[in-house]
């Protein structure tokens, strides 16, 4: 499956990306098959092979989320923006009427009050005391 991927290059702090088509599960240091722009995301400078892209759209390329948004802005593609960091939505606690924690605790309670609480004899004598006198 092809997928069309933002690659990273440039030094430290000085990031630019090359927008290109590989296979989905290659290493993005390895070999692409096509070259379709590249991005300066601290100028905001751009640029895309609009015939490129849009051959290896419809050929079957899918853009990851980030790259999808980039087609978007600079108007390739025609399709809504995707949501790239999704916030988990919270759970609500459903609220648990004290009359059944009660009810659920005390079957338990009983139950250990009946069990015998003898110790179990381990089948072990403790060992005999010295009487005090030190062996010579």
């Amino acid at each position: 499956m092809l997928a069309i991927k933002f690659r990273r290059q440039g030094k430290k702090h000085q990031a630019s990306f090359r927008l290109i088509v590989t296979e989905k599960r290659s290493k993005l240091g390895g070999r692409f098959i096509d070259d379709l722009g590249w991005l300066d995301p601290k100028s905001k400078k751009f640029e895309v092979k609009k015939e490129k892209a849009e051959r290896w759209l419809k050929v079957g390329a899918r853009p990851t989320p980030s790259v999808h948004n980039f087609l978007v802005r600079a108007g390739i593609s025609r399709a809504a923006k995707i949501p790239v960091h999704k916030r988990p939505k919270k759970t609500e606690e459903v609220a648990v009427p004290a009359e059944t924690v009660k009810q659920e605790t005390a079957p338990v309670a009983e139950a250990a009050a009946a069990a015998p609480t003898e110790a179990m004899p381990t089948g072990r004598q403790a060992p005999a005391e010295n009487s005090g006198e030190a062996s010579k």
